[in-house]
């Protein structure tokens, strides 16, 4: 199962980690419009991502609810028909809710950094370290907290959960 380390945190100053991001990347920006529908799920959790309007694909994962650097193992899935498979979904699942952003992905070597518009919540940055098969998850949060520190996230900007936790609030 593809793993990798990662951390969300609320940007007081979106412009000035993009500043900082820049210098570092090796590709982007992509600019992304995601639809996230949600189901309650016995484990983990799991999510019909729409993408521009154009694609989906269905992600369950696991992680921990914590601030700091954290381990996320998931799995994709590509989806042809959203509508109809977010519609049997709500058949048999619970829905839990839907999370609307714009997300700007910069790469920066195995690193995915989102900055992410989330309707009614505001921006954030997610980072994630994607481990290759044979890297341990102390060498990814090594990762982690350097671009942290490079970027000028602070703990106190670090949040707990998924953008649905804090949109259910």
């Amino acid at each position: 199962m593809p793993r990798n380390i990662e951390i969300k945190a609320r940007l007081a100053n979106r412009a000035e980690v993009e500043d900082r991001l820049i210098p570092l990347i090796d590709s982007g920006p992509i600019t992304l419009h995601q639809v996230d529908h949600f189901f309650r799920v016995p484990d983990g959790r799991l999510k019909l991502r729409q993408i521009n309007g154009e694609h989906a694909e269905l992600i369950s994962y696991h992680r921990s609810d914590s601030a700091g650097p954290k381990t996320s193992s998931y799995r994709r899935v590509p989806v042809i028909h959203p509508e109809d498979l977010t519609a049997l979904l709500g058949d048999i699942l619970t829905p839990l809710g839907t999370v609307v952003k714009e997300r700007t992905l910069y790469l920066v070597g195995q690193s995915r950094i989102h900055l992410d518009e989330v309707e009614s919540l505001g921006s954030y940055l997610e980072l994630e370290v994607v481990l290759n098969d044979d890297q341990t998850e102390e060498e990814g949060s090594v990762i982690a907290n350097d671009l942290m520190q490079r970027l000028g996230i602070q703990e106190d900007d670090l949040v707990i959960g998924a953008y649905l936790d804090h949109l259910l609030k």
